[in-house]
């Protein structure tokens, strides 16, 4: 029995010695000190022997036992540790390569532009007003000289829900809305998304709009050229060069489209103008009387002007961009260059 604990204590020894994994020494734990390993069969038949024998022979097998023991928890540590090791080798983090830097967001052109529009009229007085783009046709058309059979209805592409409801075809609603709730005098713009049934290179089924009003007593075209002309040389620089032609709107009279030289040829004529050597920017015009009568204004009281332009159309402008699809495709190219 002595040489058989010899033997066994050897080639466990051994085994140990040439594990790679855990797995492995539990195993050899299982098969040598388990309930039915081979160490345990053989100190059960220690009872056989006699007695002189098995005090000797037992304590020899305890001594192995202990010592194995011992060895199948330093394998087990000896594996524990290689593997951080190599977890730790493979994972390591190099601080001395440089950090990837995250990319900073922009604003999108469209918003720079509006914000823009939006302060020069802020520092000009006016209130900024929103509302929503699903309007009633009382307000997009009826109640701003519009009534049902107008031609000018044709001009808008409008996009209806129903026969009383629709999108927005553009932000002037509010001004209505505005004046039903506040006396005058009343000095407001009106940004945001409007929508109408058209798409070309030039024209978006949805584009965004800043819509103008101003009322008070004594308003005359002289105050609406004064404010547009203001906001021309802030927006576009103090050499740029405009003109107020005469235009129809059915909710103001006289109307006028405001026309800046051109920003491609300064004034000498290519494609872009037509080689008119101008660009039209907005719409404007004085109140038409008819539309206080909707909001029970008193026309022979106050006056008003109001303007309407379409923000991409400027931003357009402003960048010197050809299509305004390209606003709306989320392609980082064109984004990243503002």
């Amino acid at each position: 029995m002595i040489e058989e604990l010899e033997v066994l204590y050897k080639e466990t020894l051994s085994s140990l010695s040439q594990v790679s994994a855990e797995k492995d020494v539990n195993e050899i734990r299982v098969r040598v000190l388990g309930r039915k390993g081979s160490l345990t069969q053989l100190l059960k038949g220690l009872g056989a022997l006699p007695e002189g024998d098995r005090r000797e022979i037992g304590r020899r097998a305890n001594e192995i036992k202990e010592d194995l023991e011992s060895r199948i928890e330093e394998a087990f540590s000896r594996i524990q540790e290689e593997e951080r090791k190599e977890t730790l080798e493979r994972e390591k983090i190099d601080v001395t390569l440089p950090g990837r830097g995250l990319p900073m967001g922009r604003r999108h052109p469209i918003t720079q532009t509006l914000n823009e529009i939006i302060d020069i009229f802020s520092r000009l007085g006016f209130e900024v007003v929103e509302g929503p783009e699903v309007e009633l046709d009382y307000y997009n058309f009826e109640a701003l000289n519009i009534p049902k059979g107008h031609p000018a209805r044709e001009m808008q592409a409008t996009f209806f829900i129903s026969d009383e409801v629709v999108l927005r075809t553009h932000t002037s609603p509010m001004e209505v809305r505005t004046m039903e709730k506040h006396p005058p005098p009343v000095r407001i713009i009106s940004p945001g998304p409007v929508y109408r049934r058209d798409s070309d290179p030039t024209h978006s089924p949805m584009f965004h709009q800043v819509e103008g009003l101003l009322v008070d007593k004594g308003i005359t075209f002289s105050d609406l050229k004064g404010v547009l002309t203001v906001f021309v040389h802030q927006f576009f620089g103090e050499k740029t060069k405009l003109r107020f032609r005469p235009s129809f709107f059915p909710f103001t009279e006289p109307s006028a489209e405001v026309d800046i030289e051109c920003v491609m040829c300064g004034g000498k004529g290519c494609g872009v103008c037509s080689n008119t050597g101008w660009l039209e920017i907005l719409g404007s015009g004085m109140t038409d009387p008819a539309v206080f009568g909707f909001v029970n204004y008193d026309p022979n009281e106050v006056t008003g002007f109001a303007f309407g332009m379409g923000v991409e159309r400027i931003a357009m402008l402003k960048f010197g961009i050809n299509d305004i699809r390209l606003f709306f495709m989320n392609d980082l190219r064109f984004l990243k260059q503002f």
